[in-house]
């Protein structure tokens, strides 16, 4: 017979409760497991059921207790099977397999978590403070990780969300070392961070992967020959002037719709142009498909501002600063996905892997650098395209933050943004796929030079007349349907 009790029970003032917790343990289908809490559970070991109800457990007995040092950063029981918590008063409770070490400290800050309802975790800049104060062996550990196991975390978000990003842990790290009196671990953290951005000399480091990003970031070499081998072959080449018919305020709003409605039609996100007019201009939001919605509305919101899409890096942190932001918007719909940060996970498309999440930042700077041999707009913008499509640096909108950062060269040079239409997606992808898999450059610069061709072909001055364009070329079809109609000019 299954067993219809929870696997744990707790123990209540409530008389009825009480008895009948008495009444079952007397029948053999409680018993107990620690003070005050019981287990229906007859197979697994009290250790094995007291760690996988862990949290649950110290949230009913102990409410509104902090996860702290170095819990809060490896999150289980240490290697000696500790778990260090903040709370009112300092005292150890010995279970089964695991021993809570309380430490009398600072209640529940606005930025910690809950992991658990009333069981919360401390912040990472709260915990990265505690784990830099002092600490000394007790039971054989440090109630402190090491410093380098910072350094990686801190590396995580200069990789992730960038300098402002880490500066912003900065800022809030100093209030709550402020707030609660903690200014020789923070004095402590802020030069580390200065040495990870090299604003302080790296002899303080610990982590020798820290060390080498305050020497100069790691990066995809072998990428790097990728890139070299595009620029070489695009700067023998000429390409025409295709200035942009997009004057108006009018046009440029036609043309940018239809490069939004593309740019994720080819990402699999797939709406009629009128559901997508809908959506874009009367803020309407299809059932079951809000994150769809938020997509194509947030990359019309950018493809449609000429001024924000005139912009182009300045500088190698003016242009991840520019990627992030562009990202984050578009993505705004998904928070999931984390808007506006570089991925934490490496991340595929099919047979081809991308570049290493420790090398994204590497990699997009040192690609950005090459960038400064080619002086022609659109070959500027073929290289941006192929630039952030093979680092692949989020967890997804990548294809169309690479279409985006390609028309801004565009824009800012005053020439015909590029769509790429749905029939042509698979030409595009083909061809893309080549130069990533056998360096083969020539097919990928032919097809985007033919796509900016037929681009600059469609006039966008009347709405209407632009879809009828985009019908009779065949711009809507798939690719086993038909081929794409290019003007012969």
């Amino acid at each position: 017979m299954i067993n219809q009790l929870p696997e744990i029970v707790y123990g209540s003032k409530d008389a009825k409760i009480s008895k009948k917790i008495s009444d079952l343990v007397k029948l053999g289908k409680l018993r107990p497991l620690i003070p005050r809490v019981y287990t229906s559970s007859s197979i697994d070991t009290d250790a094995a059921i007291i760690k996988r109800n862990l949290h649950p457990i110290i949230a009913h007995l102990f409410p509104n207790v902090i996860l702290s040092h170095r819990t809060a950063l490896e999150y289980n029981p240490s290697p000696k099977g500790f778990v260090y918590l903040t709370g009112k008063n300092r005292r150890v409770y010995q279970w089964p397999g695991v021993t809570l070490k309380f430490s009398k400290g600072p209640s529940v800050l606005p930025d910690d978590y809950p992991v658990y309802d009333k069981l919360f975790v401390a912040s990472l800049e709260r915990a990265a403070l505690e784990n830099l104060m002092p600490s000394r062996t007790i039971d054989g550990e440090k109630r402190t990780v090491n410093q380098a196991i910072i350094e990686e975390r801190l590396l995580m978000i200069l990789n992730t969300r960038g300098e402002e990003g880490l500066n912003n842990f900065r800022i809030r790290a100093r209030e709550i070392a402020e707030a609660l009196d903690w200014q020789k671990a923070f004095k402590k953290l802020n030069h580390i961070i200065s040495s990870i951005l090299s604003t302080n000399p790296a002899n303080i480091l610990k982590s020798p992967i820290a060390t080498a990003r305050a020497l100069g970031e790691p990066y995809d070499v072998h990428r790097l020959e990728l890139f070299q081998l595009l620029i070489a072959d695009l700067r023998q080449l000429t390409f025409p002037d295709r200035p942009w018919n997009t004057t108006n305020k009018d046009a440029f709003a036609h043309f940018s719709f239809f490069e939004s409605f593309f740019s994720n039609y080819i990402e699999g996100t797939k709406f009629s142009v009128e559901e997508a007019e809908e959506i874009i201009y009367n803020n309407m939001f299809i059932p079951n498909r809000t994150g769809d919605a938020h997509d194509i509305k947030g990359t019309y919101k950018i493809c449609a501002d000429k001024s924000g899409m005139s912009r182009i890096p300045n500088n190698m942190e003016d242009f991840l600063t520019i990627l992030r932001k562009r990202h984050q918007v578009i993505m705004k719909g998904r928070p999931d996905k984390l808007p506006g940060i570089f991925k934490e996970q490496p991340n595929r498309a099919g047979s081809t892997f991308f570049v290493e999440p420790n090398l994204v930042n590497g990699t997009l700077k040192q690609g950005f650098k090459l960038m400064s041999g080619l002086t022609d707009a659109f070959a500027r913008a073929i290289y941006m395209m192929f630039l952030i499509s093979e680092v692949h640096p989020f967890n997804d909108g990548n294809g169309r933050i690479a279409r985006i950062m390609m028309n801004a060269e565009l824009v800012h040079a005053r020439q015909t943004k590029i769509i790429i239409p749905t029939v042509y997606r698979e030409d595009y992808l083909l061809n893309l796929k080549k130069l990533t898999k056998k360096h083969y450059s020539t097919g990928f610069i032919r097809m985007l030079d033919a796509v900016a061709r037929y681009s600059h072909w469609l006039d966008p001055k009347a709405f209407g007349y632009l879809r009828m364009q985009l019908e009779q070329s065949n711009a809507f079809k798939e690719s086993e349907e038909a081929a794409l109609i290019l003007p012969r000019y």
